[in-house]
């Protein structure tokens, strides 16, 4: 009898700490979206689809529609390019370095979309200090090249390739090589076997993996900002956020109607990929087997001299155009031993108070972020998996929603939810809060996820034994579940910071002075003309970026395994 009502005094300290962290967990991630929809259907308090349907049918937004469709389906395509190969070769092959590779192309993913638009533009165009230095450069009055729909699409595939890279990659190292040698013994070719094998297994991979760059790239704002609006190509991101820096009487009732039409094409995306992801027939267990490597022979060097090269091209030259107009007095002067000036970086850096605020302010916010997501997801996904309540089914099933939208969106939703706090006269809205709130909304996923996914691997018997010899629900918490769950939760904790220290969708409709973020200062700079500042500051970010990865790197053989994210 003490034993059942052991379990029974458990089960309802369980059942109310769900019920507790559950209802913190929808007011962060469900109650913005929830808002959104409401203004964008009744237009401020009314129901009004007149008014919804009138914004939809303008020109302008017609456009943007187009635009972002253009861009970000191109943009998928140059992704799938350039992260399937990758993707195959590093996988499949017996290529030497992999690690490096994979580390190499991680890079971008962690630089900040509006470091990649400043990076790209410094070596290209006739003011470019890096094409001047090299006598390259076109000249004056010449367009730049990049301020155009093809520059937003291909730097759209070069700040995604990760994703591709990853999620088939994932799908790849699962095929077992004993597959592939029963293949060869029965006399299948090399592309027979890729075509009849290989690509069938890892096809819901692959387009998973293009369905969520396919979204992810739609709700990009850094770089369609920084060069579509210079040229008059509008996105329906920085439709957004030219609509609102304008305001008006009805300018929030209209982003909203804008954000719930990129929030539905963005649910589109998100759908298509569970949808591709049920659709894997075939179960694979390739941890029984050795991985595929599949010798190249003396192709071996032309290929890692090729994916060498396009790592360099990719990321190793935009660097070197940023770091060169960096170190200028002048945006356009050649950089030459007379002319090498650190001038920026000391006015940027030490003379400028905004950046030194802006650095503290991300720091706080992305450790914060990552820190207060772990402490809540880890009891959360746990008690989730115990308890299955038609509420925690139903956060389950929308959890995605807030990452999947646009952070240009779920910027709108946060200033309609905490512009006027209820039942007070109070407002969140220019504040460093309201920020914070919005990058929990923003990467709780990214932390739940890996931890729900590990939790659900082990047995559950530990905890049960551990219950039935009176252990506490904390005690359980603290000594079983945490330690089982560390390394999922610290790779969780380690993307939810890179990501958000550099973080510029969501925040570039949040800030206010004082509450400047790194991504947000770039931005402001490069827009009001102060380029060499603009690069100074982004090359520090940069490097702060690759130290931070380079460290996590170093240690990663002390780590528990699957701590650092781009390790398999």
């Amino acid at each position: 009898m003490s034993l059942v009502a052991t379990n029974s005094s458990s089960s309802r300290s369980e059942g109310r700490l769900l019920s507790l962290i559950l209802a913190v967990a929808v007011l962060i991630t469900l109650a913005p979206v929830a808002r959104l929809f409401f203004e964008g259907i009744t237009a401020g308090g009314n129901l009004n689809l007149g008014f919804f349907t009138e914004i939809l049918a303008k020109p302008a937004t017609l456009s943007a529609l187009r635009h972002s469709l253009i861009t970000a389906g191109l943009g998928t395509a140059i992704s799938v390019l350039i992260g399937g190969t990758f993707a195959f070769l590093v996988a499949l092959t017996d290529l030497r370095r992999k690690g490096a590779l994979v580390f190499c192309l991680m890079i971008p993913m962690m630089i900040p979309p509006q470091i990649t638009a400043l990076s790209w533009t410094q070596i290209m165009g006739p003011s470019s200090v890096f094409l001047k230095t090299l006598g390259l450069a076109p000249p004056l009055g010449a367009p730049q090249p990049l301020y155009s729909a093809g520059g937003i699409i291909l730097l759209l595939g070069i700040q995604h390739t990760s994703i591709i890279f990853l999620t088939l990659r994932a799908g790849l190292r699962a095929i077992p090589q004993e597959v592939v040698e029963a293949a060869r013994i029965s006399g299948a070719s090399g592309l027979r076997i890729w075509g009849q094998i290989v690509l069938p297994l890892t096809l819901p991979s692959l387009l998973a993996g293009i369905a969520i760059t396919f979204v992810t790239a739609l709700g990009n704002f850094g770089i369609p900002a920084m060069l579509g609006i210079p040229a008059g190509y509008a996105t329906l991101p920085t439709l957004i956020y030219q609509r609102l820096a304008g305001m008006g009487t009805t300018v929030l009732a209209e982003v909203a109607v804008l954000a719930i039409l990129i929030g539905v094409v963005a649910i589109c995306g998100i759908l298509l990929q569970r949808f591709f992801q049920q659709r894997q027939r075939v179960h694979l267990v390739g941890s029984t087997g050795r991985p595929l490597s599949i010798p190249l022979g003396r192709a071996r060097l032309p290929v890692e001299i090729t994916l060498w090269t396009v790592i360099a091209a990719i990321l190793v030259l935009p660097m070197a155009g940023l770091l060169a107009t960096s170190l200028v007095p002048a945006y356009g002067v050649p950089l030459r031993f007379d002319t090498i000036s650190l001038d920026g970086w000391h006015e940027a850096l030490f003379r400028q108070p905004v950046t030194r605020r802006a650095f503290l302010n991300s720091f706080v916010l992305s450790v914060s972020a990552a820190a207060l997501l772990m402490a809540l997801c880890l009891p959360l996904a746990w008690l989730m998996d115990r308890q299955k309540t038609p509420l925690g089914r139903v956060f389950d099933s929308l959890l995605d929603l807030p990452y999947a939208l646009p952070g240009v969106v779920l910027a709108i939703a946060m200033i309609l939810l905490l512009i006027n706090l209820p039942f007070t006269e109070l407002t969140l809205y220019g504040t460093i809060w309201i920020i914070f709130l919005a990058y929990l909304a923003r990467f709780f996923a990214v932390m739940f996820r890996p931890v729900q996914s590990s939790l659900r691997q082990f047995d559950p018997a530990m905890d049960e034994a551990a219950q039935s010899v009176g252990a506490s629900l904390s005690r359980r918490l603290k000594d079983i579940i945490l330690p089982l769950s560390a390394p999922s939760a610290a790779a969780g904790a380690i993307l939810v910071f890179l990501t958000a220290f550099n973080e510029l969708t969501v925040s570039a409709l949040l800030w206010s002075s004082g509450t400047e973020t790194l991504g947000v200062v770039i931005f402001n700079l490069d827009d009001s003309g102060e380029t060499v500042m603009a690069s100074a500051v982004a090359m520090t970010i940069v490097f702060v970026v690759m130290f931070l990865m380079a460290v996590i790197q170093a240690t990663s053989r002390r780590l528990p395994k699957g701590v650092v994210p781009w390790q398999s």
